[in-house]
């Protein structure tokens, strides 16, 4: 695309300097590194660094134009003798500006599918696979851009990332390959980061599903209230694109009328909606409330759920393999948008039966030992409390959990997370969870306060192994037949993060290995 076209995708912008606006652009970068030749840079503040400090990298790799906020560092640029006729354009907020330009270098691909948005604290994943598994049973191309991994239709690969949400030209690229290969409804995990950093900007959601909403990234949002407003995008952004022409239903909010923030997901929705002067349905669905679709007759196994779905359509019974009443709202919230989209019962309860699991949720890990391995992404007081209140009936010995923080993250959650491990374990260990750039011992004293505020001991009750692996192999020697050892907070990752190295991680692997150094020792 041509500069001078690109540019006009920009809402608020000031030319700084006009170099050659006819140069073709053939990339959107954020990182100097990855800057190439014909491409645009943004100048991105970071947590570590400000991406204006490294303008005169990205033209030394080929940048023809550079988009940034930072009037002095823009001028200053202008002035020096780096400056060889680049396009250097000021704005308001870079990342608003990343967003623009990344829709439009890849032709708006949102535009051409249907969007379907999930943000919760907990269950975002989970539910994007029953989605999927629900699509996939009914013929219908479908994508996802989740936590776990991508999906374009029928090739699925992991990401490896710790960012759910990656930025604006990730998605807008992963998008246009979407439509590419004829995919008809994408799947997009919808973070509060995401949200609030603007990189799901021009997605035009046709549909958003809220699970949930516990205390997390507090040290991002600071507040509990900041943390809710950002995942309320996601609804406002409903009303802020027309309808799609191949779009048969009404655009829709899905939202947990069992949870204490429903109301104020459903009035943001529709306050939205009469700005925008936009018709949007709102559907509810709940456990122990009155909602459009609700579950009944609720048995719970080890290995899954049955019970019956009552929907404005019909009720059916549904057998899923997925242990956890939590995974009884998830699947809830994946009929409704079944409903939404108009699938027949039959397909719905198919597809949702068609999932076998989710990697690193509730993933049984069997060496042959005589214990019980569960691997759990659950890294929020309220995610391990839900995960240990599963396990407790289920384990006929005792329940050891393992599990850490993660650092430069919420500080306030590491003493409610020592708290649950107290009040639903026999045992557990603190360890490592991405420690980042903090102290982990430090980490550790934090979430080990919280157990000693319900009289557990260091030696008696608990353990603090910076070392993961050697945390993981002293949880295993500890446990004896029939006691079950949870292993909490990395889940599917496949990267440890310590100091500023992501080091290569796989809990799933870890425990097999450990478990094969027990069974020889």
């Amino acid at each position: 695309m041509k500069l001078t076209e690109l540019l006009k995708a920009l809402s608020v912008k000031e030319i700084v300097a006009a170099g050659d606006l006819e140069a073709e652009v053939k990339a959107v970068v954020y990182d100097s590194r990855h800057a190439r030749k014909n491409s645009l840079f943004v100048a991105i503040p970071g947590q570590h660094t400000d991406g204006h400090k490294h303008i005169e990298g990205a033209v030394k790799h080929g940048a023809v134009a550079v988009v940034g906020s930072n009037s002095e560092k823009l001028d200053e640029f202008v002035a020096s003798s780096h400056y060889e006729n680049q396009t250097v354009v000021r704005v308001e907020n870079e990342r608003i500006a990343l967003a623009q330009l990344a829709a439009a270098l890849y032709d708006y691909p949102a535009r051409e599918l249907g969007v379907i948005g999930i943000t919760g604290t907990d269950g975002k994943t989970t539910t994007s696979f029953l989605i999927c598994g629900m699509l996939d049973v009914a013929n219908l191309p479908n994508g996802l851009i989740g936590t776990v991994d991508y999906k374009i239709g029928p090739k699925r690969w992991p990401h490896g990332e710790h960012q759910t949400t990656p930025e604006a030209p990730e998605i807008q690229d992963l998008l246009r390959q979407m439509v590419k290969a004829r995919v008809q409804y994408a799947v997009l995990e919808s973070t509060s980061h995401g949200l609030a950093l603007h990189r799901v900007d021009n997605c035009a959601y046709d549909i958003a599903v809220f699970t949930n909403l516990t205390r997390d990234h507090l040290e991002f949002h600071g507040t509990l209230a900041g943390y809710r407003q950002a995942k309320g995008l996601l609804f406002e952004a409903l009303s802020q694109e027309s309808p799609k022409p191949f779009i048969t239903f009404p655009k829709t909010a899905i939202v947990n009328q069992d949870d204490p923030n429903a109301p104020f997901f459903v009035s943001r929705t529709l306050e939205a909606a009469v700005v925008n002067n936009q018709a949007i349905r709102v559907m509810t669905y709940a456990v122990n409330s009155t909602a459009d679709v609700t579950a009944h007759a609720i048995h719970s196994t080890a290995t899954g759920l049955h019970y019956t779905a009552r929907t404005p359509r019909g009720d059916f019974e549904l057998d899923l393999k997925l242990p956890g009443d939590f995974n009884v709202y998830n699947s809830l919230a994946a009929i409704c948008v079944g409903l939404t989209l108009g699938l027949d019962l039959e397909l719905i309860r198919q597809g949702l039966e068609s999932v076998a699991g989710v990697p690193g949720r509730m993933e049984t890990i069997q060496a042959g030992q005589d214990f019980a391995v569960i691997v759990d992404f659950a890294h929020t007081p309220d995610a391990l409390t839900k995960v240990l209140r599963v396990l407790r009936p289920l384990t006929k010995g005792k329940l050891i959990t393992v599990f850490g923080a993660a650092g430069e993250r919420d500080t306030t959650k590491r003493p409610l997370m020592g708290e649950a491990a107290a009040m639903f374990s026999d045992f557990a260990i603190f360890t490592n969870e991405d420690p980042r750039q903090e102290n982990a011992a430090q980490i550790l004293d934090e979430i080990a306060a919280g157990a000693e505020r319900l009289d557990w001991h260091e030696g008696a009750n608990f353990l603090k192994i910076v070392d993961r692996r050697t945390a993981i192999e002293a949880a295993f020697a500890r446990a004896e037949a029939g006691d079950t050892v949870l292993l909490a907070g990395k889940g599917h990752e496949q990267s440890i993060i310590i100091g500023t190295n992501a080091t290569p991680w796989d809990e799933r692997e870890q425990a097999r290995q450990a478990l094969e150094k027990l069974s020889n020792s």
